[in-house]
């Protein structure tokens, strides 16, 4: 499924967190469901229709918008820190780019083809060297679960969804 260095976590109780919540909104309790541990698929976020479909049990992520039935929807979703500074991920680095925006939303869901606009830092032999903009950055969300090869130290939660710096290789890297 991913690297093994892989962990996310979907945690619905976490202490002043962006989504946390005593329960979702079909009144499931909420609860921490590990996604993904050590590289294994663990579970699957799931309502309970969902849930009744796959014959598993809701893991409480029943989310409503202003009209309509519940759908799915992360509480607090991570991928969990890993051992890493970002200096010395930045350092392991020879050629590459330090992303630091995403522009667009390009993820083939049945694919798991990524395509997204960014901009960031161009790093050469460890250290920035330029700013970049207007780039593509592109592969498929299997190969860059993978090809984690560094997973920071220096996860913050700012939302509902976090990770720390990664280091992924393997991806296409364009513009003009």
């Amino acid at each position: 499924m991913a690297a093994q260095n892989v962990t996310i976590v979907d945690d619905g109780l976490r202490p002043g967190g962006f989504g946390s919540r005593p329960f979702d909104d079909e009144g499931i309790p909420a609860s921490v469901t590990p996604v993904i541990e050590k590289g294994v698929l663990r579970s699957y976020l799931l309502n309970c229709y969902t849930a009744r479909k796959l014959n598993l049990r809701t893991t409480g992520n029943a989310a409503r918008g202003v009209a309509g039935p519940p759908s799915v929807g992360p509480k607090n979703f991570y991928l969990a820190a890993g051992p890493h500074s970002p200096d010395d991920i930045r350092k392991s680095v020879k050629t590459g780019l330090y992303v630091t925006e995403l522009i667009g939303f390009g993820v083939n869901i049945v694919t798991g083809d990524y395509s997204r606009g960014a901009a960031g830092l161009w790093i050469e032999n460890g250290e920035f060297a330029y700013p970049v903009e207007e780039v593509t950055i592109a592969g498929n969300l299997r190969e860059i679960l993978n090809h984690l090869e560094m997973i920071g130290s220096d996860l913050e939660f700012r939302s509902a969804l976090a990770a720390p710096t990664l280091l992924v290789s393997g991806l296409t890297v364009a513009g003009s």
